[in-house]
């Protein structure tokens, strides 16, 4: 029985592989004539791989911090955030938070399904001078690092497997909700005039109480 579970995520990677034959990322019309800035693009381009830098320096920060029999357990778990949740947001993860508002709580999943129309589409509404593609993987950035900044308070406490699951639960049901809401036009914290420039909003409160709650109930366990 064992065996088999280990060879789930194997078959969910294959699925998502033979459904992307289906959408291709090859234009079908004629890309329009946008404002692209090659300045904000190039700026954007580093500050992509800037913000990506953040997870290994975390998986070494909590690496550090850990007994030495769980050190490398620890930096896996903010490593392999850096795969699920790519894979997540290509498929699904960047619509629930950028698509379009499904009452102001969340995006909906089939705007840019399996990154559909990304290539052609405009840039997006508040980031007019950078493609949209490189929107959304700067986005991707703050989505992988989120979920990551709660292992630190579960550190050496929770099965690898649990964790995957947990990181995919928080991401559909926590973090893109929360992003949309945010940092949408029409999301509903953003029409009561929450501003979040930082991620202090989407990243950080939503991962503070997420390990606050984590803790909280691992210990009630104990």
């Amino acid at each position: 029985m064992t065996s088999r579970r280990a060879l789930i995520p194997f078959f969910l990677l294959l699925s998502v592989i033979a459904l992307s034959l289906f959408y291709t990322g090859v234009p079908e019309t004629t890309p329009g004539v946008y404002n692209i800035s090659g300045a904000d693009t190039a700026w954007m381009l580093t500050a992509t791989a800037l913000v990506l830098l953040m997870t290994p320096g975390l998986a070494f920060f909590y690496g550090g911090m850990v007994n030495k029999k769980n050190v490398l357990s620890t930096m896996l778990q903010s490593f392999i955030s850096m795969a699920v949740i790519t894979i997540l947001w290509v498929v699904v993860g960047f619509s629930l938070a950028f698509g379009n508002s499904v009452g102001g709580f969340f995006g909906n999943p089939f705007t840019f399904f399996m990154m559909k129309g990304m290539v052609e589409g405009a840039p997006w509404k508040l980031a007019p001078t950078i493609p949209l593609l490189l929107f959304a993987f700067y986005q991707l950035k703050f989505a992988i690092i989120t979920p990551a900044l709660i292992t630190g308070a579960f550190a050496e406490r929770i099965r690898f497997t649990s964790y995957i699951l947990f990181i995919v639960l928080f991401s559909l049901f926590i973090y893109c909700p929360l992003a949309h809401a945010t940092w949408h036009p029409d999301g509903i914290l953003s029409k009561l005039g929450v501003l979040d420039f930082a991620g202090g909003t989407v990243v950080h409160m939503s991962a503070g109480w997420a390990a606050l709650a984590s803790a909280m109930l691992l210990a009630s366990w104990q």
